[in-house]
């Protein structure tokens, strides 16, 4: 797969939260967003996901088939989109099925997380790490070429961050991508990085915001 975005331009509630924006990957290639808080790093990933419409700029990708982007990607956000209700391996029968082309099993994909022990426990007895970790055993039963991930460390202790730059590193290995809003090193070896700066407000703005 192949992703290309020329000239990206994002406004919400009538401001600018970026312009310009332009990057390509190729497979095996990773991209660090990085920036301020507020910066625009999860607007970038949720306009790859399709969530929202930019203003200005193209997304293209390539080597894909017939697929559209969203069919190509897995999105992993602030919120762990996991029903507490639920055990860990019934959301990821549920993520498995309305994604398609399936991958590990959800047992498998919880033991490369360290979550056996939790295959049949309900998510809403689970720790913020467990949950975490349960968030991104997504990525592994499915097949999909593209990962974006916002802040995927959160919650996770050290021992789950190098379990999850393991899982970054074998699927770049075999020409996946992967696209990070970050605040620190993830264990991407030789990823580009891609700050976004917060733009200034427009005088009339910026003394609204200080009355």
């Amino acid at each position: 797969m192949r992703l290309t975005v020329s000239d990206l331009a994002v406004r919400r509630s009538g401001r600018r939260i970026f312009a310009g924006l332009s990057f390509a990957l190729g497979p095996g290639e990773a991209l660090m967003v990085t920036g301020r808080n507020g910066a625009g790093k999860s607007t970038l990933l949720a306009v790859l996901a399709g969530r929202l419409k930019p203003d200005a700029g193209e997304v293209r990708v390539a080597d894909v088939g017939e697929a559209s982007l969203p069919e190509c990607l897995h999105v992993v956000g602030h919120r762990d989109g996991l029903k507490g209700a639920l055990t860990a391996a019934e959301n990821l029968r549920f993520a498995r099925d309305l994604l398609g082309d399936p991958a590990l099993a959800p047992r498998e994909a919880l033991r490369e997380m360290g979550l056996a022990h939790a295959l049949d426990l309900p998510v809403a007895y689970l720790s913020a790490g467990q949950r975490r970790r349960v968030a991104l055993a997504r990525l592994l039963v499915c097949h999909r070429p593209l990962w974006l991930l916002d802040e995927p460390t959160a919650a996770l202790d050290a021992a789950s961050q190098a379990v999850l730059a393991g899982l970054m590193a074998r699927h770049r290995a075999a020409g996946g991508l992967v696209i990070a809003a970050t605040h620190q090193a993830l264990g991407l070896d030789g990823a580009r990085e891609l700050r976004i700066e917060r733009p200034a407000l427009p005088v009339e703005d910026a003394l609204e915001a200080l009355a």
